[in-house]
Parts: structure tokens; C-alpha cells; sequence
């Protein structure tokens, strides 16, 4: 898949769940309830046991049907080590030049984290695909908004407080696509086995996003 490809599917979902499983076995599980809800876009973060071989197996698992890609990557060679157990997409809480670059030297979306509009256009000309605003559960979308008056150009992927509430209005504000986590795929659904559940909660979501755009 091309860096374009990678991209048209990112913005077609407009959403990115974010999952911390605690198995290869429980994350496919949830892949696929949010898959059947129209989510085919997941951040398995570093922070999740065993995570390189969970990309890996979720990769060969649930090939092109989900666009898999790595969270919490800190340095160049986490991001190295991700996109070769399979990751199409490195996310990061902060910019880290480095990892920029190793991410498109292997031609793969990188989404860095920043937070001020200074650190937000550093981002953008240091070579990111989107920057990630985060946290953006203190701020809300206004404060999208206001990023995008003076620089159109970037395209953004807030997260943190985000849920079906508010996902509508982040939409409106010019999000790219929404960064979301536990609003969607909660630990407590997984650990009780309600998938069900799970794509319900991602078919809901898919709703407010597009009836927002």
C-alpha cells in the first residue's frame, strides 16, 4: 500500500481507534467487532505486551481488511522495528525529527504529536503527514478551529476526550480524522467478551463523523 493509499483510508474512516490490548488473541477480536461497525483504522501502541509480534500477527491475521498501525513511538527505531513487524502507520505523542524521518524513508504515514500552533507548524515542515493535537480532551474543537484559521494547510488528528458526543463537532472544527481511544474501545468491553457491544459503539461513532462532514 502507498503512502496515498494509507492516507485516502485514514481520512475515508476519519477515525483511528487506539487499543492497549493485552493479547494478540484479544486484539483481533476487537479488530474485527469495530472492523463489522465500519473502523478499519487501529493504533496498536507500544504500550500494549508484546506489541511488535501483536502487529505482526494481527498483520497477517486481518491483512488488507484493517490498515494497522503503531502508537507511543518515541525514537527511530521503535518506528523502524513497528514498520517492519508490519505497521503501515507510526503515531506519536510528541515530534521527534528522527522518527519523521525514518518514517518516510520507508514511505509510511507518520502522525507526530504537538500541541501549540508553534509546535503543531514545526511539525508539519519537519515532514509529518498529520500532526496528532494532543491532549486535546482539555481545549475541545474550538481549539481546532482556531489552529485552522491560520494554518489551513496542516491537516490535524486530535485526541484524547474524544467520544460520540463531541466527535461530530471536532469533524465540523476540520479535523482530518479523530484520534480515538477508550470512548471506543473500552478495556472493560473487552475484558467481558462484549464484541457485540463494541461494534455497535463503532457504528455509532462512524455516524456522527460522517453526518458531520
Amino acid at each position: 500500500m502507498t503512502k496515498f493509499e494509507q492516507m485516502q483510508r485514514i481520512e475515508s474512516s476519519g477515525i483511528v481507534a487506539i487499543i492497549r490490548a493485552n493479547s494478540s488473541n484479544e486484539l483481533i477480536k476487537t479488530a474485527e467487532a469495530i472492523k463489522n461497525g465500519g473502523v478499519d483504522v487501529i493504533e496498536i501502541t507500544m504500550t500494549t505486551p508484546g506489541a511488535l509480534n501483536v502487529i505482526t500477527e494481527v498483520s497477517n491475521q486481518l491483512g488488507d481488511e484493517v490498515l494497522i498501525g503503531v502508537g507511543s513511538v518515541l525514537d527511530a527505531e521503535t518506528a523502524r522495528v513497528a514498520m517492519l513487524a508490519g505497521a503501515e502507520f507510526v503515531v506519536s505523542p510528541v515530534t521527534k525529527k528522527d522518527v519523521i524521518d525514518a518514517c518516510n524513508r520507508y514511505g509510511k504515514v507518520v502522525i507526530p504529536g504537538a500541541f501549540t500552533p508553534t509546535e503543531i507548524l514545526y511539525a508539519w515542515e519537519t515532514g509529518a503527514d498529520y500532526v496528532k493535537v494532543f491532549p486535546s480532551s482539555g481545549v475541545g474543537p474550538s481549539y481546532i478551529k482556531d489552529i485552522k484559521a491560520p494554518l489551513p494547510q496542516i491537516p490535524l488528528i486530535p485526541t484524547g476526550g474524544i467520544n460520540i458526543e463531541n466527535a461530530g463537532d471536532f469533524i465540523k472544527a476540520g479535523s482530518a480524522a479523530l484520534g480515538v481511544g477508550s470512548a471506543l474501545v473500552s478495556n472493560t468491553i473487552i475484558e467481558s467478551g462484549d464484541f457485540k457491544r463494541l461494534t455497535q459503539r463503532a457504528r455509532d461513532l462512524v455516524s456522527a463523523v460522517n453526518s458531520s462532514r
